[in-house]
């Protein structure tokens, strides 16, 4: 990483040329997230996850699990919850944020 670009990241909070979308660029957000799917972004220097439950609905929430602090991007989509990869927690999307749904299930 050259100078600018440490100054960018020291500036931003993040670095701008990670490969990680602005969720105000994903586009047409409808189209570029399909039922079921979530995606990795950000809002500024805040790192989100955006879903598309099953119900259509599309949420936007902190990238964190509220369990241990993994990726919910890295989780999956089951039903109208979102589910860690880490650790099976079942998520509820509540005003913006994720609170447990239900007790932890180990997945195979």
């Amino acid at each position: 990483m050259g100078p600018a670009s440490a100054q960018l990241v020291d500036e931003l909070g993040y670095n701008p040329d990670d490969g990680v979308p602005d969720v105000h660029d994903l586009g047409s957000i409808s189209a570029s997230v399909p039922v079921g799917a979530v995606v990795r972004a950000r809002d500024g220097a805040r790192a989100v996850a955006v879903a598309r439950l099953e119900s259509g609905r599309l949420v936007v929430v902190d990238d964190t699990c509220p369990h241990d602090g993994g990726r919910i991007s890295d989780g999956f989509v089951e039903g109208e919850r979102l589910v860690c990869a880490r650790h099976g927690w079942e998520l509820e999307v509540e005003n913006g944020r994720c609170k447990r749904a239900a007790a932890c299930k180990l997945r195979e």
